[in-house]
């Protein structure tokens, strides 16, 4: 049986990518030091015999050694624990260096030492900084990029020593703006997305920071745990295996869209009558960003397969489930 590991596996996308690993027969080993991952996230998987859950924080290495030693041998190892939140980063840049660049770093070496396949890596593309040459190309995130954030830096820096690993094989994906189902809209951080979504089932107006004239490019969580996959050589239908790749890639749906724009495609679908307004833009946002995704497609075949109404109306139904 392939035996994968997932950090951070009770959060939104590493809760999705447990799910579907245990979906191709994967033994699943979860950690989650659950400090934004959430058990309802995995109660779904959590009595399967395939799947072992394991609370512990990746900067603890005596705790990490052993359940890594115990869980051995691993085949693919997919790096999702991380501090996400911006603002905690820069109020906490100790803490967001020692979770995302040392124990990122310290877990290639245990890998390695474990004889691991691939330790898959979740970048970001808060790595480039606010970038002004659209769209972003892989190449433009450098040691000279101004990073707006501890975030940032310690996530370039990772993704950096992790793309630079041959054994275990090193990718790191700079994702754009994933939204979808699990996505927490009670965090301060959320994204975009599931806020508008929360406003909207409760009747209020959505509100746009700034102009609204601000464009993101954001990728439906089905594609994100596909390019997981097939970044680590496995088919993502059929589970079968093949060599994992190497490098960075971006990871996005290559198409922008205003802020503005999304609030009214979200005002449709939940309810036409819902008024938007404006209100002061927040420091630090950056304009406008769009991902070149042509390096993942010519390595890996690979292309977004969700459209962003279908891609929220799967979103919408679930959030209006959970009511």
């Amino acid at each position: 049986m392939v035996r994968s590991v997932v950090t951070g596996a009770a959060g939104f996308v590493g809760s999705h990518l447990a799910e579907r690993l245990l979906s191709l027969g994967h033994q699943v080993i979860g950690i989650d030091n659950l400090s934004t991952g959430k058990m309802e996230n995995i109660n779904s998987f959590i009595d399967l015999p395939e799947f072992s859950f394991h609370r512990s924080d990746i900067r603890d290495r005596s705790s990490m050694s052993e359940i890594l030693e115990k869980a051995a041998p691993i085949d693919y190892f997919f790096h999702l624990a991380a501090v996400v939140s911006v603002p905690f980063s820069v109020e906490n840049p100790g803490i967001t260096e020692e979770t995302n660049y040392d124990a990122t770093v310290w877990l290639l070496s245990k890998c390695e030492e474990l004889n691991v396949s691939a330790f898959i890596h979740a970048g970001s593309a808060a790595e480039y900084g606010d970038e002004p040459r659209l769209p972003i190309k892989e190449e433009y995130a450098t040691d000279e990029t101004k990073h707006l954030s501890p975030y940032g830096k310690t996530k370039y820096l990772a993704s950096k020593s992790v793309a630079k690993s041959k054994k275990p094989s090193g990718i790191s994906l700079r994702f754009f703006n994933i939204y979808g189902p699990r996505q927490d809209p009670s965090s301060q951080y959320s994204g975009v997305i599931s806020r508008f979504i929360e406003q909207a089932l409760r009747g209020e107006p959505l509100t746009v920071f700034g102009d609204g004239e601000q464009t993101r490019d954001f990728i439906y969580i089905d594609d994100v745990i596909n390019v997981y996959l097939v970044a680590a050589g496995i088919n993502s239908d059929t589970g079968q295996i093949t060599s994992p790749y190497q490098g960075t890639y971006n990871v996005g749906r290559s198409k922008s869209i205003t802020i503005n724009r999304l609030a009214e495609v979200i005002r449709s679908i939940v309810n036409p009558n819902l008024s938007i307004v404006h209100l002061d833009p927040r420091p630090g946002d950056i304009r406008h960003s769009l991902a070149d995704i042509s390096k993942a497609k010519s390595t890996f075949g690979w292309e977004p397969a969700w459209g962003i109404e279908e891609g929220l109306k799967e979103t919408i139904k679930w959030y209006q489930e959970q009511k």
